[in-house]
């Protein structure tokens, strides 16, 4: 009797295997989506590539071989870290070689993930059995690997609901000519259920493209094929700020809006996730006035051209305003590792640090930051809204574009840099104090604080997303 007990009891808890998409600003919310499903009771075995391993061992040398070692061993959570190859050699430079990086995601990655998900498989079937693999939607594999294991998958989006319908509604935009043909049509799409209009301008980058060759577009047409046979879907965005989205997926998946996904202490991270080691600069931020600094970060993964980053150098020049500035290595090439115009450095000094990568939380979270000029990276939008720091947007790739249509146009807490326009010095500059000065700025400001708002409420336990990952949990545990 005892052990049919105890077995039913480990039948009822979730094991999940959960394989990181292996770029920066996937990893970060898949660590802490991983911790809060642990906290509410589930077995988590996370993966990471080799790769990211390294280098955010590299850049954390106090995190040791298991980044989630602290998490256990403070609040008991039942995680297990193990790490798989991409397929690539642990040196290659990935950012340099970005399609064959892409390629070997498309094409070498799943033989690797299904040797371990096999392992995982294997090794736990007497203790606690592994029922459900969570796994980034732009893997092109997981339903397949997921049905050979007699396993759920529940696909986990780290972009905007609205990004994620463009994609899953990939043949309709084929059908009515707005994506792969000879002559793309230019006029407004209002044909999407749930999005009442977009322009094609602001759908992601991939879709504006004629070229749909690309390894990028190979990932994402198997991905959201892939995608249709997953039993689940997570998303790190809220249910108010895209509604009509939301309500039309639903009504043909099972769509949850669990976000923002955040640490539960926002600017705490107890888990290993940076790539590269993070500058401090809270003692120069603490002698600097309230919202008088303008915080400047083009993310972890997309690059700027020498041009447009000389123009937005000498348009910060101009602006006289005080700025962090956050300038990856690689940022226009890991072949151009100082980009910037000769004796910049030296005539910002008074008024501006230029470091090389930082904790973004931790800056946006501080009292002197009134304005962040961004690439529109989710993470970043979100983090931004957060910390109710309006924004100057410089979408460059991916979901960017998209993602700059809700923060300029729907929920209006920021402005455009330059609309694919070119960039120039005046304008960055005239841009910068429309964002950080006077009334426009306490529009913006006022604005940002409401949707900070709507995000804070979903938080709540009452709130959509907690109520949303509790459904999740119910219709997962029901599946079992």
């Amino acid at each position: 009797m005892a052990d049919s007990v105890h077995n039913t009891h480990h039948q009822k808890r979730p094991h999940a295997i959960f394989i990181a998409y292996p770029l920066q600003g996937h990893v970060i919310p898949s660590v802490h989506l991983a911790i809060k499903l642990a906290s509410r009771g589930f077995k988590i075995t996370f993966i990471n590539t080799h790769s990211i391993h390294h280098q955010t061992s590299k850049a954390q040398p106090d995190s040791g071989s298991d980044p989630f070692a602290y998490v256990r061993e403070s609040s008991g959570l039942d995680i297990d870290y193990a790490t798989v190859s991409d397929g690539l050699p642990l040196e290659f430079d990935r950012s340099l070689n970005h399609d064959q990086f892409m390629a070997s995601l498309l094409h070498v990655f799943s033989a690797h993930a299904e040797e371990v998900v096999g392992k995982v498989v294997k090794s736990s079937a007497d203790t606690t059995p592994v029922t459900c693999i969570i796994a980034d939607t732009f893997f092109v594999w997981p339903s397949q690997i997921a049905k050979k294991f007699g396993l759920l998958y529940v696909s986990f989006w780290t972009e905007p609901a609205l990004v994620f319908t463009l994609y899953y509604h990939l043949d309709l935009l084929r059908k009515n000519g707005h994506f792969a043909c000879q002559d793309v049509r230019e006029d407004t799409i209002d044909y999407v259920p749930g999005v009442r209009a977009i322009e094609p301008k602001d759908m992601t980058s991939f879709l504006q493209e004629t070229d749909t060759t690309s390894v990028c577009h190979h990932i994402i047409f198997n991905a959201f094929k892939d995608a249709r046979g997953a039993h689940f879907h997570l998303c790190n965005t809220v249910e108010e700020i895209e509604a009509e989205t939301i309500s039309a997926l639903q009504s043909k998946t099972p769509f949850y809006a669990i976000g923002p996904i955040f640490p539960s202490k926002f600017n705490k991270n107890i888990v290993a996730t940076s790539l590269w080691s993070e500058s401090d600069c809270t003692q120069w931020l603490n002698t600097r006035p309230q919202g008088s600094v303008l915080y400047v970060s083009f993310g972890s993964y997309a690059h700027v051209s020498k041009k447009d980053l000389i123009e937005i150098a000498n348009g910060l020049l101009l602006s006289k305003v005080n700025f962090v500035w956050v300038l990856r290595p690689d940022i226009v090439s890991s072949d151009d590792t100082e980009p910037l115009p000769a004796g910049f450095r030296e005539q910002v000094k008074d008024r501006a640090i230029v470091i090389p990568w930082c904790s973004q939380k931790a800056v946006l979270a501080h009292p002197a930051i009134g304005g962040f000029l961004t690439h529109c990276g989710w993470n970043s939008t979100l983090e931004s809204i957060w910390c109710s720091v309006p924004m100057l947007c410089f979408p460059l790739l991916t979901d960017q574009f998209t993602n700059r249509k809700l923060v300029v146009d729907d929920w209006k807490i920021g402005i455009n840099l330059c609309d694919r326009r070119a960039v120039s010095k005046e304008e960055v500059s005239e841009k910068i104090n429309r964002l950080m000065d006077g009334k426009s700025r306490d529009e913006y400001r006022k604005a940002v604080v409401k949707v900070k708002k709507t995000l804070e409420d979903a938080s709540t336990p009452n709130g959509s997303s907690e109520k949303n990952m509790d459904n999740f949990i119910k219709a997962l545990k029901a599946k079992m």
